[in-house]
């Protein structure tokens, strides 16, 4: 009998310790191919981002051999007199066309990050971004805010992948910048980039227009977005802002856009660094 018990308190414990195994960690995910116009503007996400074919997965631009003074050395102003206005986790169908037209309408160049899968489902905005003057920086294929504590193949594979699906759209893109996601530098993602021609950027004005449990909707973003740039901006200043899903922020560069005309001179960073 005691036999007995000793084998079957045995089995229990070898039983228990199955669950103690560790998680794999998940796999990037993929866009589904670009949706019909009636279809919903979410992109659906697979598996897997889609690998760069080896001929394309340089920048074609920039050193990025510029060492800033923001986190891990990332860029935070153009380094000149002139203002910088960039805009993050586009291309968006709804928005990003509107603020197009504010910056066409103002004879004004940006900045786009924009996101991998994004720029995958919606080519036409990427194409359109880069016909009208604008620069186009790599913002990581999904966002993943911990992208840079990934490892070095997770993160060359990521900013390849974003790197090849605006080359798909625009194979004369020069893509010579990249911005963490969330602005969460580390020293290997920057030096990473670096190896792959792009200079880390990060910000001087951050319009947290974002932060909607904190300003709302409406016009209150609005009146914190325009205060926001008008207090803080100062000649060399790059200032952050969205164009996904921010109707708020089209709004507010609205009033912004003429203003910062008035005192600065606005441009795109170059898209070629030396």
């Amino acid at each position: 009998m005691r036999t007995r018990l000793s084998v079957i308190v045995l089995i229990a414990g070898l039983v228990a310790g199955c669950g103690n195994t560790p998680a794999k960690q998940e796999a990037l995910p993929s866009p589904s191919p670009s949706p019909s116009p009636s279809a919903s503007p979410s992109p659906s996400p697979s598996k897997s981002p889609p690998k760069p074919s080896p001929s394309k997965t340089s920048s074609g631009g920039g050193s990025g051999s510029a060492k800033g003074t923001g986190p891990a050395g990332s860029v935070l102003t153009t380094g000149s007199d002139s203002v910088a206005l960039t805009f993050d986790d586009g291309p968006w169908p709804e928005h990003t066309p509107q603020m197009l037209d504010l910056l066409k309408q103002h004879g004004v160049q940006a900045t786009f990050c924009v996101i991998g899968k994004h720029a995958q489902v919606y080519p036409d905005l990427i194409r359109r971004i880069l016909a009208e003057g604008h620069t186009l920086c790599n913002h990581s294929w999904r966002h993943d805010l911990e992208l840079g504590t990934r490892g070095e193949a997770a993160i060359r594979d990521d900013l390849a992948a974003t790197s090849k699906a605006i080359r798909d759209a625009a194979p004369d893109a020069k893509i010579s910048y990249f911005r963490a996601p969330g602005g969460n530098f580390t020293p290997e993602i920057v030096a990473i980039a670096k190896s792959m021609e792009m200079t880390s950027i990060y910000w001087h004005v951050d319009t947290r227009d974002w932060e909607v449990s904190k300003y709302g909707h409406g016009q209150t973003m609005v009146n914190h977005i325009v205060s926001t740039v008008q207090d803080k901006c100062r000649r060399g200043s790059i200032i952050l802002a969205h164009d996904k899903s921010k109707p708020d922020t089209v709004t507010a560069f609205k009033t912004l856009v003429p203003w910062l005309k008035q005192r600065y001179k606005l441009i795109p960073l170059p898209a070629a660094r030396s």
